[in-house]
């Protein structure tokens, strides 16, 4: 490519450290739609014969039929996805070929390449974030009335309805959507035209190549076009964030798989047996999604330190901008194809969720509400108040609902019989009607404004 200006070919070493072609083959779609949008361009500006155009064109097809039935070809010696379809490109067309790098570098070539790549990562990832929310919606409004325990600290708090916590994810999804849109509103920009560094002298027409990739218009400084990968970056953040929401859900699962628990049986379809031990059922599917979360925080981190020195513009550091965001999408997507599928088909075990949830004095909140409502006591003192029956009703062995009144009243006389129409679960889910609270109506308005986001196109 080179041969002009050194004598030498480079070392094998230098081939190998040097080409991008194992990783960067990937990219070979958009390569080759850059490449026919600005050809097109190059023959409407009349930098190049509209006979040359389409002959380019034309072997562009070729090149991108053979690509799709053979794969791409892994040659060392040519480096890059770019010079790989030049190449191809060449021996199928001749020298109008060479025709086609007119006006442009591997610089913005291979950014504008890249953005439209991660571009449709994101499109990818909205279409799985979104059904996974719809799969929590479904299963939410299956359990809106559903009592399970609510926990802080892993410690039984308060009973929530199980419906209620789905919808938390769903709510942690809607901010991942968020995210991925935004950053994807950021990248639609083309760097196409960029040149090198500098841009051309060439009168190219940057809007029409923007206009026909899709992209809302072209970058607006030629260093930061080639120099930029904010865009990558932005993916990887949001792809971290929304794994670390996929591992809390993962957990979840895991936790209320186990015999302790006993909340779930997830499918076989997403649990593997023991080598040795015949009874075991293991939530691996949820336990590689936890893992992988570790993984794709790591190929944000890994990209976030190759780009924190760099000046502008060009670096070769740059060539390994590529290898994490392709292995974070990746492991993103499995992540949320294996969490739909377990959220689809996991049994939920609600009879002994509302055991527990009967279970451990969840309804002590509802005790001191209840003294603060009724009988105008203040709520510290109530607290104090509740604590004392907490304590006599594990001596005794029994949940509160089952002190005597007059034991009760030994703790303080202004409790009267009024308060056990609060101490069972269903009272207490039923009571928390504030905005965003768990009671079964307020649960089910939020699904139905779920469901009418969903139906929306979001989340």
């Amino acid at each position: 490519m080179w041969g002009g200006r050194f004598a030498e070919g480079p070392a094998a070493v230098m081939r190998e450290i040097n080409a991008s072609i194992p990783f960067d083959k990937r990219l070979w779609k958009q390569d080759i739609a850059g490449s026919k949008a600005h050809v097109a361009m190059l023959a409407v500006q009349g930098i190049v014969s509209g006979e040359d155009a389409q002959a380019i064109t034309e072997g562009l097809s070729r090149v991108a039929d053979e690509y799709a039935r053979d794969g791409v070809p892994v040659n060392m010696a040519l480096e890059d996805i770019h010079m790989v379809t030049e190449s191809r490109l060449a021996e199928l067309i001749g020298g109008a070929a060479g025709r086609l790098h007119t006006a442009r570098s591997r610089n913005d070539q291979v950014a504008t390449d890249f953005r439209l790549w991660v571009r449709d990562a994101m499109d990818e990832v909205l279409a799985g974030l979104k059904g996974l929310a719809r799969a929590l919606v479904t299963r939410a409004e299956e359990h809106a009335d559903s009592v399970m325990p609510g926990f802080t600290h892993l410690q039984s708090a308060q009973p929530v309805t199980l419906g209620h916590h789905l919808m938390a994810y769903y709510e942690m999804l809607k901010r991942d959507v968020s995210r991925f849109a935004d950053a994807r509103a950021r990248l639609n920009q083309c760097p196409l035209g960029a040149a090198a560094l500098a841009g051309t002298g060439f009168p190219i027409d940057r809007h029409m190549t923007a206009s026909t990739l899709g992209f809302a218009a072209p970058t607006d400084n030629s260093l930061d076009s080639v120099s930029d990968r904010d865009f990558a970056l932005d993916y990887l953040m949001a792809a971290t964030q929304c794994a670390l929401h996929l591992s809390r859900l993962a957990e979840e699962f895991i936790i209320w798989a186990s015999q302790p628990f006993g909340f779930v049986k997830l499918p076989d379809a997403y649990s593997t047996g023991s080598s040795i031990m015949p009874q075991k059922r293991n939530p691996d599917a949820a336990e590689l999604v936890r893992g992988h979360a570790g993984r794709i925080m790591g190929c944000m981190t890994a990209l976030c330190v190759t780009m924190k020195g760099l000046p502008l513009a060009y670096s070769k550091d740059m060539q390994d901008d590529k290898p994490p965001v392709f292995e974070a999408h990746d492991l993103l997507g499995l992540c949320l194809a294996a969490m739909t599928g377990m959220v689809d088909t996991v049994t939920f075990r609600t009879d002994r969720m509302r055991s527990l949830a009967e279970s451990g004095f969840a309804t002590a909140t509802d005790l001191a509400d209840w003294l603060v409502r009724e009988a105008d006591i203040p709520f510290r003192e109530a607290h104090h108040i509740t604590g004392r029956a907490v304590k006599l009703a594990e001596e005794r062995a029994v949940p509160l609902s089952e002190l005597p009144l007059a034991d009760l009243q030994m703790i303080d006389a202004r409790i009267d019989e009024r308060v056990y129409s609060v101490l069972t679960v269903d009272a207490s889910v039923a009571s928390r009607v504030s905005h965003g609270g768990t009671a079964p109506a307020q649960v089910r308005l939020r699904i139905a404004q779920a469901k009418a986001e969903l139906a929306e196109g979001g989340a």
